[in-house]
């Protein structure tokens, strides 16, 4: 973030003292990141949409309990992840958007073979994926494609440090067992 850019914590401040533009900045922040994430784990474009303006919207009524101890975006992943859950729920059904649609595994100078092994090994990881439970799923992209620490994803789930390694190794178990069994 370049120095002249506020930090979250200033835009979040600056936004309750009533400044509409710095809530802005934090949607231009944190929008893509958000999206990206609500698209896997409700396998729908549309519904991430929805889901992302409905996460900015609640994030926005509910900024005056906002704690500045708190992470700005780990706060907003977890009305994020509330509000997937519950539209997971309604559905009854889970659905997966692969990895390929919206990860950029292959670095733009490769050659075709590698290419075409990279994109070979991402289809593998989609269909263990999305045989995983939602929770599993979750927990796998917040610390592996999100890139968040075990402390901020125990923000996001209301989770202990302990219990977010202790479900990311049995979610990275399954994992490894759903590879196994698609590749025999």
């Amino acid at each position: 973030m370049p120095a002249s850019e506020p930090t979250d914590d200033e835009c979040v401040r600056n936004a309750l003292a009533g400044d509409r533009t710095a809530y802005s900045v934090l949607v231009r922040r944190h929008q893509r990141s958000l999206h990206r994430y609500l698209v896997r784990m409700v396998g729908s474009t549309d519904d991430a949409l929805d889901l992302t303006q409905e996460a900015f919207v609640r994030a926005w009524q509910a900024l005056p309990q906002w704690e500045p101890g708190a992470q700005f975006r780990t706060w907003l992943v977890r009305i994020a992840s509330n509000a997937a859950l519950d539209l997971l729920r309604r559905r009854k059904v889970v659905e997966f958007v692969p990895l390929g649609d919206t990860f950029e595994a292959v670095h733009p100078g490769a050659g075709p073979e590698h290419q075409a092994q990279v994109t070979q090994e991402v289809r593998a990881l989609d269909a263990a994926l999305a045989r995983l439970t939602p929770e599993h799923r979750e927990v796998l992209l917040l610390r592996e494609i999100e890139d968040m620490s075990y402390e901020e994803i125990g923000r996001v789930l209301s989770l202990t440090e302990g219990t977010v390694k202790s479900r990311l190794a049995r979610a990275r178990a399954a994992l490894i067992e759903q590879t196994r069994r698609d590749a025999t």
